[in-house]
């Protein structure tokens, strides 16, 4: 009878043990992954450049996509992510005061200039007949702002008087249309849009939303200006929750990021689509 009671304990003190290095295992584990959420492209094609980085220094990066602008941003806030990285600093200030949530940029990445796009328009006709037409511009705020002052930049539309890049605007702040026919709609259905207009049509669309579609900036009849206020103004970012500024994670994320190899693969992929804003 001893001897079995000294048997099974020692298989009880044997499975302690096991279940104890398992548990001790998996937390670590957890400890080491990163969990970032993003939009498919380009950034989660930027964050996958980045993960064998990652992994040499020990670190397993997890990207999650999202569709939509409000998700990923919610996610972070509840502790389901460790950052994201899908928009530039007035929409997530903007989020942030309409949503009371408590997040922060930690760095800038890139930008993805807006682009005029024409049904069978070529740029010498874009050049010479700046009116008459109907043209797709999004529909939310800092979006419309972009593609109201390009369409000015290029002659199309006149704006009221000392409007900029940081102001939030609709095709209400338009003084003067030159008989165009300005019509906002969701930004990720500008290209749709395009696709079914007739010939002569014009749409101004994301980057992003350029890239999904299969538009190539090489072939647009005008593109913001890498060097002007927006370039800047809105860079693509990695947010934080505040208080995770100078976490390990945070560090390690963006020391894979701000990096000579994603200089190149931005550069390389998407041929001007998107522009790093960082220098190494």
């Amino acid at each position: 009878m001893k001897k079995l009671l000294a048997t099974l304990a020692a298989v009880a003190a044997s499975c302690i043990l096991a279940c104890s290095l398992v548990g001790c295992g998996q937390t670590k584990d957890k400890d080491k992954v990163i969990t970032v959420g993003a939009s498919s492209t380009p950034h989660a094609e930027i964050l996958e450049a980045v993960k064998d980085t990652l992994a040499a220094d020990g670190w397993e990066l997890k990207i999650v996509t999202y569709g939509d602008y409000v998700l990923p941003n919610t996610a972070l806030e509840d502790g389901e992510l460790d950052a994201n990285y899908f928009q530039h600093t007035p929409y997530l200030d903007n989020f942030n005061k309409e949503r009371g949530t408590h997040l922060v940029s930690v760095a800038k990445v890139h930008y993805e200039p807006f682009g005029v796009y024409g049904n069978n328009v070529t740029k010498d006709e874009f050049s010479a007949t700046k009116t008459g037409r109907t043209i797709y511009v999004p529909d939310d705020g800092t979006n419309c702002t972009r593609a109201l002052l390009l369409l000015q930049d290029e002659g199309y539309i006149t704006l009221k008087a000392g409007v900029s890049a940081a102001d939030s605007l609709t095709d209400k702040d338009i003084v003067e249309k030159n008989g165009n026919e300005i019509v906002p709609v969701a930004a990720e259905q500008v290209p749709a849009q395009l696709r079914n207009s007739d010939k002569g049509d014009l749409a101004v669309v994301n980057g992003n939303y350029a890239l999904a579609s299969g538009l190539e900036v090489k072939n647009a009849l005008a593109v913001e200006k890498a060097d002007g206020d927006a370039a800047q103004l809105y860079a693509n970012i990695v947010a934080v929750k505040e208080g995770n500024e100078n976490s390990e994670k945070t560090k390690a994320l963006l020391s894979a990021l701000l990096s000579q190899k994603v200089i190149d693969f931005i550069n390389t992929k998407y041929d001007g689509a998107v522009l790093p804003v960082f220098s190494v």
